[in-house]
């Protein structure tokens, strides 16, 4: 009679470990550790205040890998903070009318405690950064005047994206299809402000080039930030302009293009809205139309300018250029497809062959010049050619390839004065500032005498004021903070004042994984030593979203770290895991979205975890899907995983007391003389399962495959082979209880990772008294993964017929009988005469019938 067994109670059991784990410190990393380190990484949260099963996919992916590398052998840090500044907060404060401070300390107390560790989750709390911390942003701070002092960051007066509900300055990064990144309701506008920049285009070719070092990233991301790096190789033309009475003489327009060849088909020249020369440029006559079209422009993003399914336009400013190469007059446009910030925000219009000046010149009836084609002849265009091919109507240089006509029109051009090589990238500076309370305020203070000065690195942190009036009415709110404002100059000690714009919050996310090394170092951003023991990051796990704009920052700021000798790394991220997003059906938009509140498909945490436990949850976030791939949240498909681990609950206690359940010596059981123990099948069944299973898990939870839900799949099918055993039997022998114990020990092993509460109460239950996350990874019997048996492939005409399981090495004709009596072979046999049977041993029996 099996003693009453006790009742999986998921909550009571997370509950208690957490707090062991917590007391022990389990999950500490050692600085300078003899082990090998392993940095295993998560993309930090912004404490919103309550993470839904969407965020959870991301922990629980990180946390996977952290826990398996440490029962490796490695020496792991696995750190937490938060990303706490930031525009939602202020928002919230105005909302709520309370301090963005107080809001965020409570989420973030929140979060840590009642999900983040409920979670089950096994970071190193010890290393916990908080970027709205004065003991953090003290150290963003004095990076920013390392970028300063190394010529890196600068002001400027500049088009900046405007987001009238944010009341901030957007990066390029932040706007999405014309609207806010936060906003998708609120167009964003351009405006013309002073502003702070760090060089990120310094290092553009060395973040283009870097890309090949990155092996272990997805090449979408790479894609994506090629891409966004845009490099190009083509040629700067010079135009001037056509002297008249209105406008300036002799003035020089210097274009880039990366189509040189077709320098001989310009019809007419486009300027950018927001160029300098536009106002000077414009005849009298078409002033106030230049005028209208400018203001219309200013309210376009630069995606929705870029998007090649607007709708053409522009207007003329009745002024001309000189072609240079031709020495014809071409008029001069605006058009809003023409940008500032690309090249020299000046474009050769060639319709004949370009896609956009195509459609631009067909609405505006402009001429189009054909100046290559297929065959060397002239046609009616009906389309913009864009391949390559033969020049024509081009002077000396007609008859060449335009390939070659590409390099031998600038050489002319260089030799004449009016053309230079050059590289471009679409890259540009990152935009910093913004005009909000809830940053990192800038250490700048503003001097009559002596200009910009930098706050003395002595004074930092330059503090946040408390009770400012946070209103979202424009402007800078610390523009109001009168007394902080005030100061007095560190050179001249005259009245000056500080820098009232605060820093971009992807500053504070560009270096806390360097920050991480020695977070709670007073003296310095981090001790050189311990950074460059545990960077590179070896592991890093986030979302696809950030596949831009956070990930191509923290390749600059490491870079720029490098040059500033704070480091020897030159990239910071040696593997990288983008996981998909958790979707569900969304009520407002009536289909599968991304789990969000403004969509109001979230699912919280706290309810499932008391129901059925954070382990379940956990198992089914890995087992719905490979990490990639979104996942659509699935409340029965979790509470499957809660009944799976209820089976190895009540099988641990069925094998407890029927097979004297203790944990398994396995190098001890490994050399055992297998091959002269007696088995019965069933048994020897088990035991190459319970190998292959390890084997299999191990290798699908390595750096090389990620593909968790496989890996449960395994463990799954070894549960379902242990209960086989059991079944109607009331005792064991010895080898059936070792092999068994072999099995469930192993199993818990390999389940930790995936569920650590559950594994680390039945590893206690059996008399252990360290951890289950501290013991060794399981290894596995080779020996036992061999079998007599093979799958012998039935063909018929070429296709697959049937699969037959048989033992290795039967003769011929046993192999063509067993074959021939298989049922859909007869059936596909009826009315057919047997021509012959050909037979590669142990793999394939082809059947020939006519």
């Amino acid at each position: 009679m099996i003693t009453e067994i006790a009742v999986y109670k998921p909550k009571e059991i997370e509950s208690k470990w957490q707090n062991i784990w917590e007391k022990s410190q389990i999950y500490k990393a050692i600085d300078f550790d003899k082990r090998p380190k392993y940095y295993s990484l998560v993309m930090f949260p912004y404490p919103s205040g309550d993470l839904h099963m969407g965020h959870m996919r991301v922990y629980t992916i990180s946390d996977v890998i952290s826990r398996h590398r440490r029962m490796l052998g490695f020496n792991v840090l696995n750190p937490m903070g938060f990303d706490a500044f930031g525009l939602p907060a202020e928002n919230a404060a105005i909302e709520r009318k309370i301090p963005p401070k107080d809001w965020t300390l409570k989420n973030i107390n929140h979060m840590k405690n009642d999900q983040l560790k409920r979670m089950g989750t096994s970071y190193d709390w010890g290393r916990e950064v908080v970027s709205c911390n004065p003991d953090y942003y003290k150290w963003t701070q004095w990076l920013f005047l390392q970028f300063y002092k190394h010529g890196l960051a600068y002001q400027k007066e500049a088009p900046v994206n405007w987001c009238n509900k944010c009341q901030t300055v957007l990066a390029n990064e932040q706007v999405e299809d014309g609207m806010c990144w936060r906003h998708d309701d609120t167009p964003v506008e351009k405006k013309k402000m002073r502003q702070w920049f760090l060089k990120i285009t310094n290092y553009a070719e060395e973040l283009l080039d870097d890309l090949d070092k990155l092996t272990g990233w997805p090449d979408r991301v790479k894609l994506m930030q090629k891409n966004w790096i845009g490099k190009s190789h083509g040629a700067e033309l010079v135009f001037t302009v056509d002297e008249s009475e209105d406008t300036c003489p002799r003035l020089q327009i210097p274009v880039y293009t990366t189509r040189p060849d077709t320098i001989y088909g310009v019809t007419y020249l486009v300027l950018a809205p927001e160029h300098s020369l536009v106002s000077g440029l414009t005849t009298k006559e078409n002033k106030e139309i230049v005028e209208a079209y400018i203001k219309k422009a200013s309210v376009l993003s630069e995606i929705e300018r870029q998007s090649d399914s607007r709708e053409k336009t522009g207007v003329p400013l009745g002024s001309y250029v000189i072609n240079p190469y031709t020495g014809e007059k071409v008029p001069i446009w605006i058009s809003d497809y023409a940008l500032l910030d690309y090249g020299t925000g000046a474009v050769m219009g060639v319709p004949a062959h370009d896609i956009r000046d195509f459609e631009f010149a067909k609405k505006l009836k402009l001429d189009i010049k054909q100046v290559i084609s297929i065959d060397g002849k002239e046609s009616e265009l009906k389309n913009a050619y864009t391949d390559p091919g033969i020049i024509v109507n081009s002077s000396q240089f007609n008859g060449l390839n335009s390939e070659d006509a590409k390099l031998k029109i600038i050489d002319y051009g260089e030799k004449e004065g009016f053309a230079k090589k050059r590289i471009n990238y679409r890259l540009r500076d990152w935009l910093i500032s913004r005009q909000r309370y809830w940053g990192c305020p800038i250490p700048i203070i503003y001097c009559e005498k002596c200009g910009i000065v930098p706050a003395p690195e002595e004074n930092l942190p330059i503090v946040l004021p408390d009770n400012v009036e946070i209103s979202g009415s424009g402007g800078s709110p610390l523009e109001r903070a009168k007394d902080w404002v005030s100061v007095k100059c560190p050179k001249c000690n005259s009245d000056s004042k500080r820098e009232t714009d605060t820093m971009d919050t992807f500053i504070c996310s560009s270096f806390y994984y360097l920050r991480y090394s020695d977070a709670t170092n007073d003296k310095e951003v981090f001790n050189k030593e311990k950074a460059n023991y545990w960077l590179p990051v070896d592991q890093y796990v986030g979302g696809i979203e950030h596949a831009i704009l956070h990930l191509l920052y923290s390749r600059f700021f490491t870079k720029a770290a490098r040059d500033f000798g704070l480091v020897k790394i030159d990239e910071p991220f040696s593997n990288l895991l983008s996981q998909g997003m958790v979707t569900m059906f969304s009520p407002k938009t009536n289909k599968i979205s991304k789990m969000s509140k403004s969509k109001g498909n979230v699912v919280g945490t706290s309810e499932f975890f008391d129901e059925y436990g954070a382990d379940a949850a956990r198992l089914f976030i890995l087992f719905a899907a490979p990490p990639e791939q979104e996942v659509e949240w699935n409340k029965q498909g979790a509470i499957g995983q809660y009944r799976f681990l209820e089976r190895i609950w009540r099988l641990f206690f069925i094998l407890k007391e029927k097979a004297g359940l203790t944990v398994c010596d396995v190098r001890a059981f490994h050399e055992m003389p297998l091959h002269e123990t007696p088995m019965e099948p069933p048994v020897r069944e088990l035991y190459r399962v319970a190998n292959y299973t390890i084997k299999s898990v191990s290798e699908d939870i390595s750096d090389k495959k990620y593909i968790f839900n496989t890996g449960i799949a395994r463990m799954t099918e070894l549960v379902n082979c242990i209960y086989k055993i059991i079944q109607n039997k009331t005792s064991f022998t010895e080898i059936e209880s070792k092999v068994l114990n072999f099995s469930i020990t192993n199993l818990l092993k390999l389940l930790a990772p995936f569920a650590p509460h559950i594994t680390e109460e039945l590893w206690g239950m059996m008399g252990e008294k360290e951890s289950i996350h501290l013991q060794k990874w399981p290894s596995f019997d080779e020996k036992a993964l061999e079998t007599d048996e093979v799958e012998l492939v039935i063909q018929m005409g070429g296709k697959k017929i049937d699969v037959l399981k048989i033992k290795k090495g039967l003769p011929q004709k046993e192999i063509e009988a067993m074959a021939m009596s298989q049922e859909k072979v007869k059936i596909r046999m009826e009315g057919k005469e047997l021509v012959k049977i050909v037979v590669v041993q142990d793999k394939i029996v082809n059947i020939v019938a006519r």
